[in-house]
């Protein structure tokens, strides 16, 4: 695939909208690659221009932030174990863990669990069944997808900056340092007990 078609096909006017469903899903699923998603965008917007970084940011945060509310609007609605799957022993030690971290402080959890995928669901899920009130969970966690999408879009803007060859090598690479560091993170949340 050529620099000019890779650039075409992912700086296209679906792009955004693309990565923001993907970033939606990941809410729900933490297979759907929502941060490698905004990392190849954020690389994009260095190597091509298009789309804007600032866009990257904005479309990620929102879609963040949506994503979180509706899992917290199923905590709200539903619980968190009216169905078998939520049940579950594993599930069920991720929404005691939650609900631990939970009532040491709101802001913290929902700030450093924006960076842990499953912990993230978790924490959604209990923050709504536990009725933790919703303008002041809205904006925690807007404020914490802000901050999210920012290191994302930037670890992709930051390779893309420094390596040379436009978006075929800054992409790739971009999301390899983005797994790397996700890793990274995954090892030291279990080391420190998170």
């Amino acid at each position: 695939m050529t620099t000019d078609l890779l650039a075409e096909s992912l700086t296209g006017p679906w792009s955004l909208a693309l990565m923001g469903l993907l970033v939606l899903g990941d809410a729900f699923f933490v297979v759907v690659p929502g941060e490698i998603a905004v990392t190849a965008l954020g690389a994009l917007a260095v190597t091509t221009g298009a789309p804007p970084l600032w866009a990257v940011v904005v479309c990620a945060a929102a879609a963040a932030t949506v994503g979180d509310a509706c899992c917290y609007l199923v905590g709200r609605t539903v619980g968190v174990d009216r169905w078998r799957w939520m049940r579950a022993s594993r599930v069920q030690q991720a929404l005691d863990w939650a609900r631990h971290r939970l009532d040491k402080g709101t802001a913290t959890v929902l700030f450093t669990a924006r960076f842990v995928p499953f912990a993230r669901l978790a924490i959604n899920l209990v923050a709504g069944a536990s009725r933790i009130h919703p303008p002041r969970y809205l904006a925690l966690v807007a404020l914490a997808a802000t901050g999210w999408a920012l290191y994302q879009a930037a670890v992709g803007a930051t390779i893309a900056a420094i390596l040379p060859g436009g978006p075929v090598i800054a992409v790739p690479a971009s999301i390899v340092v983005a797994l790397g560091l996700g890793v990274l993170l995954d090892r030291l949340s279990r080391r420190t007990g998170g």
